[in-house]
């Protein structure tokens, strides 16, 4: 089993939030699912994304999941993640992977994805079309 890799966009304050959320930067005590301690949580700017075996066109439509070979986006990277968090999010975690739940947490993720530009956070660089961004291919 390979190290699991969480991949995010490091120039969108929403995602970077979250990531702040469920990571070693959070408060401890709080009820938001962990990053498993053996994963690695990268801004794709930062990443070796074909070595993961994805591209930068995927990582900025999404958030990824890398794990044991397999890249998991969107509404199913964070199933996973919170089925890897264990406790009480495992369950949650399965249960958005299944139909209808998945339709819904799809339908839900691809909302706040397309529409993360215009919430607040994002860094100068968010604001760009993804073509004009720092580091674009």
């Amino acid at each position: 089993m390979t190290r699991p890799v969480l991949v995010y966009d490091g120039d969108c304050g929403i995602c970077t939030k979250a990531v702040r959320l469920v990571g070693d930067t959070a408060p401890s005590g709080r009820r938001w699912p962990r990053v498993p301690a053996d994963a690695e949580v990268i801004p794709f700017q930062h990443a070796d994304l074909a070595a993961l075996g994805t591209t930068a066109e995927r990582a900025e439509h999404e958030v990824l999941w890398v794990e044991d070979g397999r890249v998991h986006g969107g509404a199913q990277a964070v199933a996973r993640l919170l089925m890897r968090a264990g406790g009480f999010w495992r369950p949650l975690g399965l249960l958005t992977r299944v139909p209808p739940f998945r339709w819904a947490a799809h339908g839900l993720y691809r909302l706040i994805a397309n529409n993360c530009h215009r919430l607040p956070g994002g860094t100068p660089a968010w604001a760009l079309p993804a073509a004009e961004r720092p580091g674009a291919r």
